[in-house]
């Protein structure tokens, strides 16, 4: 097994470990994620329609 592939299982297994620990925090970043790319979407959408 190659290095990569064995640090994509860890950073995996890390991810469900903190997912069943931390259920609160986990939401609240991805709802801060979520939060954060919606914005950008919106920015992006705005810049193009001043463009016309």
């Amino acid at each position: 097994m190659n290095l990569k592939k064995v640090l994509t299982w860890l950073v995996i297994a890390f991810v469900v470990w903190y997912v069943i620990q931390n259920p609160e925090d986990s939401a609240e970043m991805v709802r801060t994620a979520g939060t954060a790319l919606g914005d950008a979407a919106a920015s992006f959408s705005e810049f193009v329609s001043s463009l016309a």
